[in-house]
């Protein structure tokens, strides 16, 4: 979206103006209904005079914008009594894997004890890659044999987590279409299991969605929250060109806020979400 920037500057509002921006707006992932939002809300501030050139625009959007991510909604709810159990889920390709690879890193820096669930049993390789990864970040992980029951894995974690007196315990689940009902019911299970065996979990149900997904990622969004629950996102590859517009749209649309980033490959390439730094990245 900087072209928005070159867009703007130097211009007086009007509406010509604000239809060329809406169409930039939707052509950028924000969609059609934050879209339209936004610029009423820009022709009502320019009939009321508290804006009138291009440059104000640009900050008037940002403004906007940051007003959407409260801070309370960004923060992982721990659990008063540990662990916090937190399922993450997401399509295969989306990142997903090593989201939580990040998240048990970023834990662990935090000095919480950290477990991992290697709940993806659909795919063998899922599930030796989490464990190169635990190994690598130095964090204990419950695996079952490649075809294992999901569920049986959680289970076992869950008891595995109070029996090691971890603080989080992380379940990683298949990857799956979110078109795929028989693997939707699935998660649904997963998130069955682990609520009867700990009581509150799962405390966080976050969803990794790839930054360069564009629209189809609101209907991903939508499916999973349906099946589990979501809680929030973790928004993977916000890595070069992808600037991940999309999620403004999903917060417009579904109230779901983002509660992480990834930004590249290595354990420490996540961050909390900022909207102040997403915001100004956007306009960049």
């Amino acid at each position: 979206m900087g072209s928005l920037r070159r867009m703007l500057v130097g211009r007086r509002i009007d509406s010509e103006l604000l239809d060329e921006l809406e169409e930039r707006l939707i052509a950028a992932d924000i969609g059609v209904a934050a879209a339209t939002r936004i610029r009423q809300d820009l022709q009502a501030a320019w009939e009321a005079g508290r804006i009138e050139r291009g440059e104000e625009v640009l900050e008037f959007l940002k403004a906007e914008m940051k007003k959407y991510w409260p801070e309370a909604d960004r923060s992982i709810h721990f659990a008063e009594t540990p662990p916090t159990v937190i399922l993450v889920a997401g399509i295969n390709g989306s990142g997903k894997t090593t989201s939580v690879a990040k998240l048990g890193h970023a834990f662990k820096q935090q000095g919480k004890k950290v477990c991992l669930a290697a709940a993806d049993t659909f795919r063998a390789a899922a599930v030796e890659q989490l464990n190169i990864w635990a190994e690598r970040i130095g964090v204990d992980i419950v695996r079952g044999s490649s075809g294992a029951d999901p569920a049986a894995v959680a289970y076992d974690a869950c008891e595995a987590a109070v029996a090691r007196g971890a603080d989080v315990l992380l379940v990683d689940t298949a990857g799956r279409l979110h078109t795929q009902d028989n693997l939707m019911r699935e998660l649904t299970k997963i998130r069955n299991v682990v609520a009867r065996k700990i009581p509150g979990a799962p405390h966080e149900v976050l969803l990794v969605l790839d930054a360069t997904t564009g629209q189809n990622a609101i209907s991903q969004a939508r499916v999973f929250m349906e099946a589990i629950d979501v809680t929030g996102i973790f928004l993977a590859k916000l890595d070069g060109t992808a600037k991940g517009g999309i999620v403004v749209a999903i917060r417009n649309e579904l109230s779901l806020p983002v509660k992480f980033v990834g930004i590249g490959e290595k354990p420490t390439d996540v961050e909390p979400f900022d909207p102040e730094s997403f915001v100004e990245a956007l306009f960049s």
